[in-house]
């Protein structure tokens, strides 16, 4: 079965299928750098072939896909024309090189429905699998449940992508989405999981181990690296992380080792194994959550020649 026949969108009655399960990268957008002939210290271009290295980098680090335009992707300065060229450009990449079966998320973060339902369309029609929507916090202090309900039905019925619900707080004005709603959400055809951008590990428990959510067809990703291993435990398959944007085969490897050992009944050796792996993760994920865009672009700049440390909006 194709990549294209698993992500069938579900909005006509279908149910969709959730991502394959492993670690993804938010990966950062790359712009051309001072020194460059196209430089603009303004709206610097966007710098493709880097782009592609990092890809490639990503993938052959053991990364299951990407997700493109997230936060980290400096997305709201980007044109719709560059976002297009951007998923299009990473797609030719990973298919030339054999890894057509790794998929794009495509982010979206914008307010207005029928906006975002057009984004969706243009990101699939670039090469996106899926699409990663984030809430709509603008008025979120005085913004009910039913409405975030309503809100994400009304996207997913009209979305040529199955949706993932990209629920991060700290950038929506602090939108809050309940258990209770996710319950809900997770029961239409078309949504077929969530990118939990918080540290609130009793709402996570009360997603990822809800009797009344079918876990087949709806997944939990953290997006927080420190939280892999936590979150793996309470019924989250894996996470949207930043830090394996810069270190992947680390956080590939503490994924691989807890699957592979419940898999075939933990030891106590797997246990502390599981344990020094997290807490390498979490002294680099101190790195990222410090400097965010600006600390993960320079790192890979700095330790693998990866695009340019002035190259940003």
């Amino acid at each position: 079965m194709s990549l294209a026949d698993r992500t069938m969108n579900g909005s006509r009655g279908a149910q969709a299928s959730p991502p394959p399960q492993g670690i993804y990268v938010p990966v950062p957008t790359f712009f051309a750098g001072e020194g460059t002939a196209s430089y603009d210290p303004v709206t610097p271009p966007l710098d493709t072939k880097t782009q592609s290295e990092h890809s490639l980098f990503l993938v052959r680090g053991g990364i299951k896909g990407l997700v493109i335009l997230g936060s980290s992707g400096e997305a709201i300065f980007l044109r719709n024309k560059e976002r297009n060229e951007l998923i299009s450009s990473q797609r030719k990449t990973l298919d030339e090189n054999g890894y057509k079966d790794r998929p794009i998320i495509a982010g979206t973060a914008t307010q207005q429905i029928d906006d975002t339902v057009e984004m969706i369309k243009e990101s699939k029609d670039a090469g996106a699998e899926y699409a990663m929507v984030l809430g709509p916090g603008y008025f979120a202090p005085s913004t009910s449940q039913q409405g975030i309900q309503k809100w994400f039905e009304a996207v997913a019925d009209r979305s040529v992508l199955p949706v993932m619900i990209y629920h991060y707080p700290g950038v929506t004005n602090n939108l809050q989405i309940t258990p209770a709603t996710f319950e809900k959400l997770a029961a239409h055809p078309n949504i077929v999981g969530t990118k939990l951008s918080h540290g609130m590990i009793d709402d996570q428990t009360l997603i990822a181990a809800s009797p009344r959510i079918d876990h087949d067809h709806f997944y939990v990703f953290t997006g927080l690296g420190q939280n892999l291993l936590p979150v793996l435990t309470i019924g989250g398959v894996a996470a949207i992380d930043g830090l394996a944007g810069i270190f992947p085969r680390i956080v590939v490897r503490l994924f691989r080792l807890y699957n592979d050992s419940a898999a075939k009944g933990t030891t106590k050796e797997d246990i502390k194994a599981m344990r020094d792996l997290q807490f390498r993760i979490c002294e680099g994920e101190k790195i990222v959550a410090k400097w965010a865009v600006i600390g993960i672009k320079e790192a890979l700049a700095r330790m693998w020649g990866l695009g340019s440390k002035t190259g940003g909006r």
